[in-house]
């Protein structure tokens, strides 16, 4: 289905952008060979994929796999309708308008009480995302690579981050991401033939399982928490901060859908190949929820055992090497974006390599600082930054499609859905609200969605006068 759907829905939305190749793009218009830099289009699909798809497909897929089978359902559709669509819609907006950074995007097509909001709101998360994908790959090079402890490989990624950081686009992030990029591949095409070939049976999707198979379950309510724990294999507000680099180095609009589509729903299949691997590894949901729990539930541990023991000691290698790429490449470029963000609000050009130093070094000073923080309370908060963002990119994109007069259909359910996911969330988490009368809570969502969709759509009104 998500093959088929990026040839058959993924077509249709060409059709609602217009699609344009012979419209002017930003590595031309606006080349200064640093960021504006044109890309041959396979590179450019490889480092968004890349940039996008971190641990959240993988680390991720797994926990959410602790739901069921349900979960399935989530990645496939969730990334076809609302995922793919909000890359590429975004993908598309971006490219148009020269390829700013999403906040500034947000202030055109919302206001400016929304661009405040939404620079504050990026560039935090973009920092939370660099400093969990920090700490994950180091988590995991510690245990590959003995001799070297783990704050040594923070030291070491930490290094890299920077460099990436300040550099020209194609000088380190367009060299190396294809040796990441080859590690990503083969984990997936590895693990794919494991699960057709091995003794593995992958737990149906019938009435029977369709069930929350959580052991507190109650506290971990499939409404919302599976939508948020399952971010980048479904929908990812993460993705449209990534997406301004790539829309930077496209050489025309008929790339879009490769580019912004396509990567998205590469992701998807990979996250569903380690739901189903989780599942079928461990013996059923069941059985997983209660392993998980027995090791803290440490899905970099999951991660390792699955790799170990079904590609043997060889191919575990280089399926961790390929975990490690997905998070090591969305760290660096969490970086460089939160440097154009502030680039863009501060309007200070680029081509100077002390002005990109002057940028970085405090963003890099405030993830040091977060390093000391407790990793489950980073990785929370992250979670749900995330998908807060991609309510307002979902809503960026239904005041674009109405301004030009398009199908805005196929953005206002998505865009409400997952404002109703934000908002339950707070009033169901322990880390919010947490209240303990559920339907109360799921009541008081409602009420505040349609409330949030009453002032979004007043602003979508207004951005088109």
């Amino acid at each position: 289905m998500l093959v088929a759907a990026y040839f058959g829905y993924g077509a249709y939305l060409d059709r609602v952008c217009k699609i344009d190749t012979k419209a002017a793009v930003p590595s031309a218009t606006l080349y200064d060979g640093v960021d504006y830099i044109p890309m041959p289009r396979w590179r450019t699909f490889l480092i968004q994929l890349l940039n996008i798809a971190g641990i959240g497909p993988i680390f991720g897929a797994i926990m959410g796999a602790c739901f069921g089978p349900v979960v399935f359902l989530w990645i496939t559709f969730g990334g076809i309708f609302v995922g793919a669509m909000h890359d590429y819609l975004s993908g598309v907006i971006l490219l148009r308008n020269d390829g700013l950074s999403l906040p500034e995007i947000v202030g055109r097509y919302l206001g400016k009480n929304a661009l405040m909001f939404m620079r504050a709101l990026s560039l935090v998360l973009l920092i939370l995302v660099g400093v969990v994908f920090m700490r994950s790959p180091a988590s995991i090079l510690s245990g590959m690579f003995e001799a070297i402890p783990y704050w040594g490989w923070i030291a070491v990624v930490f290094a890299y981050y920077f460099i990436a950081t300040m550099v020209p686009i194609d000088k380190l992030i367009g060299k190396i991401y294809p040796i990441f990029g080859a590690a990503l591949i083969f984990m997936a095409v590895g693990l794919l033939v494991v699960l057709f070939t091995g003794d593995y049976t992958i737990t149906n999707l019938t009435l029977d399982s369709i069930h929350n198979h959580q052991i507190n379950a109650q506290s971990l309510p499939i409404i919302p928490t599976l939508f948020i724990t399952v971010a980048c294999g479904a929908i990812s507000g993460f993705h449209a901060t990534q997406s301004p680099l790539m829309a930077r180095c496209m050489n025309n609009e008929g790339e879009a859908r490769m580019i912004f589509y396509g990567s998205m729903i590469t992701e998807s299949i990979i996250a569903l190949i380690w739901a189903a691997i989780g599942m079928a590894f461990f013996h059923g949901p069941d059985a997983l929820v209660a392993t998980m729990a027995e090791h803290g539930n440490d899905a970099a541990w999951a991660v390792k055992t699955i790799t170990d023991s079904t590609l043997g000691s060889v191919g575990g290698f280089i399926a961790l090497l390929g975990v490690v790429a997905c998070a090591i490449t969305s760290g660096d470029t969490a970086f460089r974006s939160a440097r154009l963000i502030v680039a863009d609000i501060l309007k200070i050009e680029q081509r100077t390599l002390v002005k990109r130093f002057a940028i970085a070094l405090p963003l890099f000073a405030i993830g040091v600082v977060l390093l000391f923080v407790d990793f489950d309370v980073v990785w929370r908060y992250f979670a749900w930054t995330n998908q807060t963002m991609s309510v307002i990119t979902l809503w960026v994109i239904v005041a674009y499609l109405h301004k030009h007069k398009r199908n805005i259909w196929v953005a206002i359910p998505p865009a409400v859905f997952m404002s109703y996911i934000c908002i339950s969330f707070v009033f169901v988490s322990n880390q919010f609200i947490g209240m303990s009368n559920r339907t109360m809570a799921y009541i008081l969502a409602g009420v505040t969605t349609m409330a949030l969709t009453f002032i979004m759509w007043r602003k979508v009104l207004q951005s088109n006068k």
